[in-house]
C-alpha cells in the first residue's frame, strides 16, 4: 500500500473527516461519487453507483417476481438450497465465526490494540455512557424478541430428554445438550448455556470484525466508508473497478435478506400476538397486510429523517424494551433469573469448547438448525450492524472498542435471554405447558400469559416488535442506500425509500414462498459469501493495524 503521512490526504473528498494526530493515509485518487449516475426527473433527483444499483435492483426485482409468481416451485429450492448448505458446509460457518472471536481477542490482548480509531490524537464524538446506549440499541432486535422464549426452552427439552434417535436410527442431538436427561437444574444450565452460544461472544465479534474493519480504513486510512474500502490493501486501486463492485452487491444482498429475514420473523410475530389478543388472524393475508402497512410506517420515518424519525422510534423501543424486560424480572422469578444470570454465563464458558466444535458433529438439529442459521444471519446483519458500530466508535481506542463491543451488548443479550428463558422454564417445571406447546411465534405471549397484566404486556411486546421492525428497515435502508450511492453518506431519500419497500417486498415473497423455512434459507444463502468477505476482512484489518504508528506503552 501507498501512503502518505499524517493528513496530507483531502479525505473530504472520500466523505469522511480527517485523521487527528498521526495516522497513515492511503493516497488514492477515488472520490466518493465519480462513478455516480445523477439525475433529476419530476422533482425527484437521483445519485446512484449505476453497476451496483442497478445490478443489485435487477436481481433483488427479480427474486422477488419469481418468488411471488412461483411459489411452490420457490419453496422446492429455498428448502434444497438450506439443506444443501446445511449439510456440507454447516462446519465452514462454524469455523470461520471461530476464527472471528479469536482474531478480536489477539487484537485486545496484543500491541495492535492501543491504535486509536480516527488518529492518536482522536476524540470520541460520544461520551462513554452515551456509546454503551448506542451498542445496547445495536444489541437489541427482532431476534431477541422472538427468540428469548423460545430458544430456551427447546434446548432445555433436549437436555432434559436426553439424547434422541430419528427414524433412520441417526443420533439428532449431542453432548452437551443431550447430557442432562430427567435432571431439571442441569438441563436448565445446558440449555441456556445452549442459548447464550447462540447471542454471546461470537455474533458480536462478527459485527466487530466488520465495524472495526470499517473504522480503520476509513478514519485512519481516510477510505469511503464501504464495504470494498476494506479490501484495499489486496486489491489496491482495482478496488474501485469490478472487483469492488462484486463486494459492495454481496454487502446488498447479504443485508437485504438479512433484513428481510428479520423483518418476515417480526411480522410472524406481530400477526400472532395480534391473533392472541384480538383474534384478527394470522395466515398469510394478515402477514402481507402487516408488513405492507409496517413498511408504509417505516417509509415514513425515512422521509422524516434520522433525527426525528430513527432516533426518536428508537428512543421509544429502549424505553419499551427495558420497561418489558423489567417487569419480567419484577414479577417473574426474579431471584431465579438474577442467580441464574452468573450460572449461565459460568455454563456458557465451562460448554463453550464443545458447543463451537465445527468437526464431527452429528446434532443436526442444533448444529445446522440452530447455528448456522444464526451465523448466517449475524453475518448478512454484519454490514447493516458494523457500519452503525463504526459510525459512533471514532476516537476509541481498538482495545477499548473491541472490548466494548463483544461485552457489552453481549451481556445484555445475556440478561435477556436469562430473564425470559428462565421465567418460561420455570413455569414449564410449574406445569403450565403453554409456551413449551405453542407455536414459534406465540410463545413470548403464552408466557406473558401466565403473568399479571398479560394482555397489556402483550400489546407492548408487539408494539416492540414494529417499531423494532420499522427501526431496522430505516437504518438497514440508510446502509443499503451509502452502499449503491458509491459511498455517499447523504444520498437523496427517495434511493432509501426505494430500498425500504424493497425489504417488505422480500419478506413478503419469503413468507409467501415457504414460511420461516424460506427466511432462514435466505439468510444461509446470503450470508454464505459474504462468510469469505469477512475472513479477508480478518485479514485486512490486520495489516492495516500494523501500518499505523503505534503509541507508546504507557509505563
Amino acid at each position: 500500500m501507498d501512503h502518505k503521512p499524517d493528513n496530507s490526504a483531502d479525505t473530504e473528498s472520500l466523505g469522511v473527516p480527517a485523521p487527528e494526530g498521526a495516522a497513515n493515509l492511503i493516497d488514492t485518487d477515488y472520490q466518493v461519487g465519480q462513478d455516480n449516475y445523477r439525475a433529476k426527473h419530476m422533482g425527484i433527483t437521483i445519485d446512484i453507483h449505476g453497476a451496483v444499483f442497478i445490478v443489485s435492483s435487477i436481481v433483488v426485482i427479480a427474486f422477488v417476481f419469481l418468488s411471488l409468481a412461483l411459489p411452490e416451485q420457490s419453496t422446492s429450492l429455498f428448502e434444497a438450497g438450506k439443506n444443501w448448505i446445511n449439510t456440507h458446509l454447516s462446519w465452514f460457518f462454524m469455523f470461520s465465526a471461530n476464527i472471528f472471536v479469536v482474531v478480536c481477542l489477539g487484537l485486545i490482548f496484543s500491541p495492535l490494540g492501543r491504535i486509536r480509531i480516527g488518529g492518536a490524537e482522536a476524540k470520541p464524538d460520544y461520551s462513554r455512557l452515551s456509546w454503551f446506549a448506542m451498542l445496547f440499541a445495536a444489541g437489541m432486535g427482532i431476534g431477541l424478541v422472538f427468540y428469548g422464549v423460545s430458544e430456551p426452552l427447546t434446548h432445555y427439552g433436549t437436555s432434559f430428554g436426553g439424547v434422541s434417535v430419528g427414524d433412520n436410527g441417526v443420533r439428532t442431538d449431542w453432548a452437551p445438550l443431550a447430557g442432562a436427561e430427567g435432571d431439571p437444574q442441569a438441563a436448565l444450565n445446558l440449555g441456556m448455556a445452549a442459548t447464550i452460544y447462540h447471542w454471546g461472544l461470537h455474533p458480536w465479534a462478527i459485527y466487530a470484525i466488520v465495524a472495526l474493519s470499517l473504522s480503520i480504513f476509513s478514519f485512519n486510512k481516510g477510505l469511503p466508508l464501504t464495504i470494498r474500502s476494506i479490501f484495499y490493501p489486496i486489491l489496491g486501486e482495482r478496488v474501485w473497478g469490478w472487483p469492488g463492485h462484486v463486494i459492495d452487491i454481496l454487502a446488498v444482498f447479504a443485508t437485504l435478506f438479512g433484513l428481510a429475514t428479520s423483518l418476515g420473523i417480526g411480522a410472524q410475530q406481530a400477526a400472532a400476538g395480534l391473533d392472541h389478543l384480538f383474534g384478527l388472524g394470522a395466515g398469510d393475508l394478515t402477514l402481507v397486510l402487516l408488513i405492507t402497512g409496517i413498511s408504509a410506517i417505516a417509509i415514513v420515518s425515512i422521509v422524516a429523517g434520522v433525527d426525528k424519525g430513527v432516533k426518536r422510534l428508537s428512543e421509544i423501543n429502549m424505553v419499551l424494551a427495558f420497561a418489558l424486560l423489567m417487569f419480567v424480572v419484577v414479577v417473574g422469578p426474579t431471584l431465579l433469573i438474577l442467580t441464574s444470570f452468573f450460572t449461565n454465563l459460568t455454563s456458557y464458558l465451562a460448554e463453550l469448547p464443545a458447543l463451537a466444535n465445527p468437526f464431527g458433529r452429528e446434532d443436526a438439529n442444533f448444529s445446522q438448525g440452530w447455528t448456522t442459521f444464526y451465523w448466517a444471519w449475524w453475518i448478512s446483519w454484519s454490514p447493516f450492524v458494523g457500519m452503525f458500530i463504526a459510525r459512533v466508535s471514532r476516537g476509541r481506542s481498538v482495545r477499548e472498542f473491541l472490548v466494548s463491543v463483544l461485552l457489552i451488548p453481549s451481556l445484555v443479550s445475556v440478561f435477556w435471554m436469562t430473564a425470559f428463558g428462565t421465567t418460561a422454564i420455570h413455569q414449564l417445571q410449574q406445569g403450565f405447558e403453554g409456551a413449551a406447546t405453542a407455536e414459534l411465534p406465540l410463545k413470548l405471549f403464552m408466557m406473558l400469559e401466565h403473568l399479571p397484566l398479560s394482555e397489556i404486556t402483550s400489546f407492548i411486546g408487539i408494539i416492540l416488535v414494529i417499531v423494532f421492525f420499522v427501526t431496522s428497515s430505516d437504518s438497514g435502508s440508510l446502509v443499503i442506500d451509502t452502499i449503491t450511492a458509491g459511498g455517499k453518506l447523504d444520498a437523496p431519500k427517495p434511493q432509501r425509500i426505494f430500498w425500504g419497500a424493497t425489504e417488505g417486498a422480500i419478506a413478503v415473497a419469503l413468507l409467501l414462498g415457504g414460511g420461516l423455512g424460506a427466511l432462514q434459507a435466505a439468510a444461509i444463502s446470503a450470508g454464505l459469501p459474504f462468510t469469505l468477505v469477512l475472513l479477508v476482512g480478518c485479514y485486512s484489518i490486520i495489516r492495516g493495524l500494523m501500518s499505523e504508528p503505534r503509541p507508546a506503552a504507557k509505563s
